[in-house]
């Protein structure tokens, strides 16, 4: 043990008694921090590991989700042309799917026609939101879904909550883009839904 007497003792006994009543305080400091920081970044994980799931089932990466976010949520215009109501088959809807640079590119939902040009960034060949391009992917947009099987007209089949989402995308739509016209020769099922609900 120390000797009391000793200057040298009583300086260790001294620094030893610091110590002691140091050192809970530390630990505990150190607990605080650190399980704050392991939880956090187990949230940060979980968050981002369920979002990832959600682009992977989409066929999508985060940085591309960030740019398409980025690109996409934009707000409404009031410099809009009046709507026009030229026909179009389907077959002649695939003209403009942005593969031809001269021509503009036009997205169909629920057979209303929108010029998507000044989005080539997101509706352009190879971008994110090309597979609706010269087409009406009506199922799809309904469906939250980016696969080419899935971008059809015929959204006779989708479930009440997968129709709000189209019915969102199509009022979306109608705020951001020019309507230049309307699909003429849709699916049957889906023509009558139009027909009854005008």
């Amino acid at each position: 043990m120390f000797n009391l007497d000793d200057d040298e003792s009583q300086r260790k006994l001294a620094l030893s008694a610091s110590l002691i009543a140091v050192l809970p305080v530390v630990y505990y400091l150190y607990r605080k921090v650190f399980s704050g920081v392991a939880n956090s970044s187990r949230t940060s994980t979980s968050n981002s590991n369920s979002t990832a799931a959600s682009l992977a089932a989409q066929g999508q990466t985060s940085s591309e989700q960030k740019k398409e976010t980025k690109s996409i949520m934009q707000p409404a215009r009031a410099d809009l042309a009046p709507p026009k109501d030229d026909p179009f088959t389907q077959e002649q809807l695939k003209q403009f799917d942005g593969s031809n640079p001269d021509k503009p590119i036009y997205v169909s939902i629920k057979g209303t026609v929108f010029d998507v040009t000044h989005k080539k960034d997101v509706y352009g060949p190879g971008k994110s939101y090309n597979v609706f391009a010269g087409k009406d992917g009506s199922r799809g947009l309904g469906m939250s879904s980016l696969k080419t099987e899935d971008a059809v007209p015929d959204y006779s089949t989708l479930d009440e909550k997968d129709m709000k989402t189209l019915n969102d995308w199509h009022e979306f739509f109608k705020k951001r883009y020019n309507i230049v016209g309307r699909v003429t020769d849709l699916p049957p099922a889906v023509a009558d839904k139009l027909t009854t609900s005008l």
